[in-house]
C-alpha cells in the first residue's frame, strides 16, 4: 500500500496532516480520563461533566461540514491554524470551570470546535486535492492512523500528568503541546495553496450538498457511521468508569486506551489498503460486525485487566478505521472537489450518536448504577450498521449542472 506513497511530496503531505490529526485526536480521546479527578475537584456531578463531553461530541461533529465549507471556500490552511488556536484556548480555560455552563463552553464548545476543524473533513479532503488518485485511499489510511498514535501516545501520557501535577496542569500542559501541530500545518498546506475553483458548468457547493442529502447510498452511509459516534463516544468517555467499577485501577483505563490507539493504527494502514481492493462498503460491514461479535465475548469474560487489554486490542482494529472506507465511498460518488464538506457532514451524523453515547453513558451510570444496557445497545446498533452498509451503491452519481 504504501507504493503509492513514495513520491516525496505525496510522503511529506500524508505524514504532516497525519502528525496534525496525532496531536489533535490524541488530546480529544483522552478526554475521559479527566472526568473523575474533575468531579472531585468540583463536585458537579458525573451526569454533568458527560453532558458537557457529549455536546463537545456533537459540536465538533457539527464543526466538520462548517469546517470543510469554509476550507473548500478559503483554502485549508487559516482553518486549521485557527482550530489549533481555538482548541488551545478551550484546554486553557477549562480548568477555571466551576460550573456545567462553564465545562460546555471550554470542553463543549470552544475544544470540540477547534478540534472539529483539524480533524478528518478538513484534513483528509486538503490531502486529497494535492494528491494523486492512486495515493488517496492509502494516505488517508497513513491520515487516520495518525489519530490512531495520538491516542496511543497522549493516553499514558495524560494519566501520568494528571497524576503528578494534577488535573488542571495537565489541562495546562496539553494546551502547551497542542501548539505543535502548528508548524505541520505549513507542510499540509504549503506557501501559494489555493482553494480548487469550481469549473465551467460545475454545480456549487448547495447544489452539491443538495443533490448528496438525495442520495440513498449517502444516507445509508450516514446511518451507519451514526452507530459508530455512537459506539467510540460511549467508550473514550465511560471506559474509566467501567474499570473502576470493577475495582481496577486507573493505569488499567488509560492503557486500554492507549491499545486502542495502537490496534487502530493497524487497522486504519489495513483498512486503507482493503479499500484498494475490495468494496468500501464490505470493509465497513466487517467492521461493524465484528463490534457485535466483540462486545458479546467482553459480556460473557470475568473483569481482569487482560481481558481489557484483549478487547481493547480488538476494539482498536476497527476503532476509526472505518474513516478510510466511509471517505472512500463519499469520494467515489461526488468526487473531491466538495469531499472536505459532504465527508463532514457524514461526520457530523457521527457524532449525533457521539452526543447520545456519552451523555446516554452518563444516565445510564447515575440511574442504574452500571452501564450493561449501554453494552446491549451498543452490540445491537453495531450490528444494524452492519446491515445498512451492505445496500450502498458505490457507482458515481450524475451531479446537477450549472447551466452555462
Amino acid at each position: 500500500m504504501f507504493r503509492s506513497l513514495q513520491r516525496p511530496d505525496v510522503l511529506i503531505t500524508t505524514l504532516a496532516a497525519a502528525g496534525v490529526l496525532m496531536i489533535t485526536m490524541g488530546t480529544r480521546q483522552g478526554m475521559g480520563l479527566f472526568i473523575s479527578p474533575l468531579n472531585t475537584t468540583t463536585g458537579l456531578g458525573i451526569a454533568t461533566i458527560s453532558l458537557a463531553l457529549a455536546i463537545g461530541q456533537f459540536t465538533w461533529g457539527a464543526a466538520q461540514p462548517l469546517a470543510g465549507a469554509l476550507s473548500d471556500h478559503y483554502g485549508p490552511r487559516p482553518v486549521l491554524v485557527g482550530g489549533v488556536l481555538i482548541l488551545v484556548i478551550g484546554s486553557a480555560i477549562t480548568p477555571f470551570m466551576n460550573s456545567g455552563f462553564g465545562l460546555i463552553v471550554s470542553l463543549g464548545l470552544l475544544s470540540a470546535i477547534g478540534s472539529g476543524a483539524c480533524s478528518f473533513s478538513v484534513l483528509i479532503g486538503a490531502a486529497a486535492q494535492r494528491l494523486p488518485i492512486e495515493s488517496r485511499g492509502s494516505a488517508s489510511g497513513v491520515i487516520n492512523a495518525g489519530g490512531s498514535f495520538g491516542q496511543f501516545v497522549f493516553a499514558p501520557i495524560l494519566q501520568k500528568l494528571i497524576q503528578t501535577l494534577g488535573w488542571m496542569g495537565a489541562m495546562w500542559a496539553m494546551a502547551v503541546m497542542t501548539l505543535a501541530a502548528i508548524p505541520l500545518i505549513a507542510k499540509v498546506t504549503p506557501p501559494g495553496h489555493e482553494p480548487v475553483k469550481p469549473t465551467h458548468g460545475e454545480a456549487g457547493l448547495m447544489s452539491a450538498v443538495g443533490d448528496a442529502m438525495k442520495n440513498p447510498s449517502y444516507l445509508l452511509l450516514h446511518a451507519g457511521f451514526f452507530t459508530c459516534g455512537f459506539h467510540i463516544a460511549f467508550l473514550v468517555t465511560h471506559l474509566p468508569g467501567e474499570v473502576n467499577l470493577c475495582g481496577l485501577p486507573p493505569s488499567v483505563a488509560s492503557w486500554s486506551l492507549a491499545i486502542i490507539g495502537l490496534g487502530n493504527i493497524f487497522g486504519s494502514l489495513y483498512a486503507g489498503s482493503c479499500i484498494s481492493r475490495y468494496r468500501s462498503k464490505y470493509v465497513l460491514a466487517a467492521m461493524y460486525g465484528s463490534r457485535a461479535l466483540l462486545i458479546a465475548w467482553y459480556l460473557l469474560m470475568p473483569r481482569t485487566e487482560m481481558v481489557y487489554y484483549f478487547f481493547a486490542a480488538g476494539l482498536g482494529f476497527t476503532w476509526l478505521a472505518t474513516v478510510p472506507p466511509t471517505a472512500a465511498i463519499v469520494g467515489k460518488l461526488f468526487g473531491v472537489r466538495y469531499l472536505a464538506t459532504l465527508f463532514g457532514l457524514t461526520l457530523l451524523s457521527h457524532q449525533i450518536g457521539g452526543f447520545l453515547g456519552a451523555y446516554l453513558g452518563g444516565l445510564a451510570i447515575t440511574q442504574l448504577g452500571d452501564y450493561t444496557w449501554m453494552w446491549y445497545a451498543d452490540m445491537a446498533l453495531a450490528a444494524a450498521a452492519a446491515l445498512v452498509n451492505l445496500p450502498i451503491r458505490e457507482a458515481p452519481v450524475v451531479r446537477t449542472v450549472v447551466p452555462a
